[in-house]
């Protein structure tokens, strides 16, 4: 009977902990590329870190692997499906939502406010 490899989960929470202040700390220093990197580079690692040592991915059956890829690629065909639609700025019909997050008015309402009076 092969023995299962537990991880040492201290290291792997130490190691999480680390890259969390490194992905907080990035964006201070207000460089894109860098802040790229520490927002998704390190969000990649840390899920992978996780999904590896704390789900136990390695040891589960091959099907549930198969089932995590097809989950992963139909959300990325979701997001490609919607993405082009929902970035854009115009269209018809298309109203940008910073109208409805800041305090100010839609072109459209104010020209409403002067004909009714």
């Amino acid at each position: 009977m092969s023995e299962l490899h537990h991880p040492n989960y201290v290291k792997i929470w130490a190691i999480l902990c680390v890259l969390l202040v490194i992905s907080v700390l990035g964006p201070l220093a207000e460089i894109r590329i860098l802040t790229l990197i520490t927002a998704f580079g390190i969000a990649i690692v840390k899920a992978y870190l996780v999904a590896k040592n704390f789900m136990h991915l390695d040891v589960q059956p091959r099907f549930v692997l198969l089932l995590l890829g097809t989950s992963l690629a139909f959300l990325l065909l979701f997001f490609a499906g919607v993405a082009p639609d929902v970035m854009k700025a115009e269209g018809t019909g298309w109203r940008k939502p910073s109208y409805e997050y800041h305090e100010i008015e839609h072109p459209s309402e104010k020209d409403d406010e002067h004909v009714s009076h």
